[in-house]
């Protein structure tokens, strides 16, 4: 899995018109799933996101977690974190899960988020043409991969 982890005073999702996801003050997550993700790979950045250390504390020093300052989640699935881009102009996505795989691994990434913030996470629609709008907070924004977890 891969996950681009944006923190934000705002952001939404909108497909067709209509929101579908919305939250002040928090992470947008973008979230890349792979053929080969495992239970394990959910697990570990599920809990690298709500305890990563991001917030201002009262000094203004990056030092409070997302569940400390009651912060929300816009996770959204984007395959083409994926991309392989070594060959050539045009990208492949191969290595990206397909929909049959992704969807219910995506699902348990959102309920695994849940449970750990206690809260509802907000999302997109899996696979639609999702437009985002977000303010970026700072701008603070960590990339995360599961297959290269001493990187990050």
């Amino acid at each position: 899995m891969r996950a681009v982890i944006q923190r934000v005073l705002q952001a939404s999702c909108t497909v067709e018109g209509q929101v579908t996801g919305k939250i002040d003050h928090g992470f947008l997550i973008l979230l890349g799933i792979g053929v080969d993700d495992t239970p394990e790979d959910e697990e570990w950045l599920a809990k690298k996101i709500v305890n990563m250390r991001i917030f201002g504390d009262e000094e203004g020093l990056m030092n409070k977690s997302i569940r400390d300052v009651g912060g929300n989640i816009l996770l959204i699935s984007q395959f083409t974190l994926l991309a392989q881009t070594k060959k050539g102009n045009r990208p492949s996505f191969i290595r990206a899960a397909r929909p049959e795989i992704a969807i219910p691994k995506y699902e348990r990434m959102v309920s695994i988020l849940e449970t750990l913030l206690e809260k509802k996470i907000e999302t997109g629609i899996f696979g639609a043409d999702m437009k985002i709008n977000l303010l970026n907070d700072g701008p603070v924004t960590i990339m995360m991969d599961t297959k290269n977890r001493e990187e990050y």
